[in-house]
């Protein structure tokens, strides 16, 4: 069974900047990805970026190109997520993703389900002044 330990969530004031990190363990493949996706009180679910522990793909949501960084260590399991010029929008609870297989970034945040992803608890974000 695959585990999982978020952190790094917290309260920032808009223009901040936070850093997330999600190690898993519980498994012994190298073809795996990562990613994070968050959710805010009434909207849905959300891929924002994920990355391949196989090949390095990467993948950013629309909202957050160019703010957001995925980043991996094959090492240690780890995907970690800066997230830099927060905004208030970005307010969410943000969950790891793991999905097993040869996986490009894009797919786990596109079309989780299909490949049976699994979530962490989740990590509170709040943007605000």
């Amino acid at each position: 069974q695959v585990q999982f330990v978020e952190s790094g969530g917290g309260l920032v004031q808009p223009g901040g900047s936070l850093r997330l990190s999600c190690v898993v363990s519980g498994f012994r493949t190298n073809y795996y990805a990562l990613g994070w996706f968050r959710q805010a009180p009434g909207k849905e679910r959300e891929g924002i970026s994920c990355i391949s522990f196989t090949d390095g793909s990467t993948y950013y949501g629309d909202s957050v190109k160019g703010r957001f960084t995925i980043s991996r260590d094959n090492a240690k399991k780890m995907a970690t997520l800066q997230m830099n010029s927060l905004k208030p929008e970005d307010t969410a609870v943000y969950s790891c993703a793991y999905a097993q297989g040869a996986i490009y970034g894009s797919s786990l945040c596109t079309g989780p389900t299909k490949y049976n992803a699994v979530w962490g608890q989740g990590t509170q974000v709040t943007v605000s002044s």
